[in-house]
């Protein structure tokens, strides 16, 4: 019955940005997104400074704090997620990529949200919050309808980080309209963005490695996927679900330092250090190492060794923001045709990023320099994202090249 309503996939080749006569920007969904998503870490990151420092009234009755906290999880890291599953699913299915008026519809809602958000002292606060939860949900309808018609039926995991991260906008909205604690959201959406990663990363990292060490005529290769990756994974999401709804409980401290465990040994089965020379191949690995060490954060807090909020942010920065600039970086290099060589400043920006991972966690825990470390922690950041766009904004948005095949 369902076939009816499934159209075949196109046979030959898959032409990649289909859009050739608009604006190049809207070419592919990766071009808009990746930019915007960079601009804003910047933008956002210094909004936040500046409201620690001059008490500015941000966002109005949203509140600063949440506010910010919200564009971290749902703005900055919303369109580096868009951007990567616009790109990867037609990749996956076989269908031709969103371009050209869609594309530009879907990320002018982004940019509606980003503006209700902040003008929500204006417009009203229920009025903009409502208006900011649109995206999500309009691509999770965009990439679900892909990857049925595509009948891809096991990328449905990650139409399933999709709906978690739709859900979890949607309660840190009512948790801030409430008056209630928006934690708990905010570590649902850090469960869904590090399942995704746990689903996507087992599946791209290996690969790339593997292709990499087989063009070297070398046979080291990543142990294949297997059941103790399907472990691993089960694992993980039942210690970031027990995160998500008890996160000092015992339990959660026991789930979460066995989850740490099967992500270090799946780690050293991807044979990363054999990856050292290739930069844009290396820095998968070493953002994946976040996901074990996010792990024992989670294990620590939930003894009280750790407070709450270094734990979000080995997460946040370690494994969610790391791991997304690695992704832009060499997602954009591939798909505009370039060398999958990382430049100087494409190695400046992992180092930033890496120093503001490790870092920002320390202002909890030292609090005689909590100051210092957040600025210093900040500026790390925004130098990495800027690095990230001195570099790759004229490739994102004006130069029209053929992608190279993914290796």
């Amino acid at each position: 019955m369902l076939d009816r309503f499934i159209k075949p996939k196109p046979s030959g080749g898959i032409p990649r940005g289909l859009s050739t006569t608009g604006p190049v920007l809207f070419s592919y969904g990766f071009r808009p997104f990746f930019l915007a998503a960079a601009l804003w870490a910047i933008g956002a990151m210094m909004l936040w400074i500046l409201a620690l420092v001059l008490g500015i009234d941000l966002a109005g009755d949203y509140g600063a704090a949440h506010w910010h906290a919200h564009e971290m999880l749902f703005g900055f890291s919303s369109a580096v997620l868009g951007g990567f599953l616009l790109t990867a699913i037609p990749n996956w299915t076989g269908r031709l990529p969103v371009s050209g008026r869609p594309l530009a519809a879907l990320f002018g809602l982004w940019v509606i949200g980003r503006i209700a958000l902040l003008s929500s002292g204006i417009i009203g606060l229920t009025f903009a919050a409502g208006m900011e939860a649109l995206f999500l949900p309009v691509l999770l309808l965009i990439c679900a309808r892909e990857v049925i018609v595509g009948r891809k039926w096991k990328d449905l995991k990650v139409i399933s980080g999709l709906i978690l991260l739709s859900a979890a906008n949607i309660w840190f909205h009512f948790s801030v309209l409430g008056g209630l604690d928006v934690d708990a959201a905010a570590r649902l959406a850090i469960g869904a963005y590090t399942m995704l990663i746990m689903i996507v990363g087992g599946r791209i990292v290996p690969s790339f490695t593997r292709n990499w060490l087989n063009k070297l005529g070398r046979t080291d290769f990543p142990v294949p996927y297997n059941r103790f990756d399907t472990a691993a994974i089960l694992v993980g999401v039942a210690a970031l679900a027990a995160w998500t709804f008890a996160p000092l409980h015992i339990g959660t401290a026991a789930m979460a330092l066995i989850a740490c465990f099967f992500h270090t040994v799946r780690l050293l089965r991807w044979r990363g250090s054999t990856t050292w020379p290739e930069k844009l191949l290396f820095v998968l690995h070493a953002a994946y190492v976040f996901v074990p060490l996010g792990f024992l954060a989670m294990s620590a807090g939930a003894i009280e060794l750790l407070s709450a909020y270094p734990v979000m942010h080995v997460l946040t920065v370690g494994v969610i923001a790391f791991m997304m600039l690695a992704v832009m970086t060499r997602a954009s290099r591939g798909h505009t045709g370039r060398p999958l060589v990382g430049s100087a400043f494409t190695s400046a920006s992992y180092v930033a990023i890496t120093g503001a991972a490790l870092i920002r966690p320390l202002a909890e825990m030292l609090p005689a320099h909590y100051h210092h470390l957040v600025a210093l922690s900040g500026v790390l950041w925004i130098a990495a994202f800027a690095l990230f766009t001195i570099e790759y904004a004229p490739m994102l948005a004006r130069e029209r090249r053929s992608p190279r095949a993914a290796s």
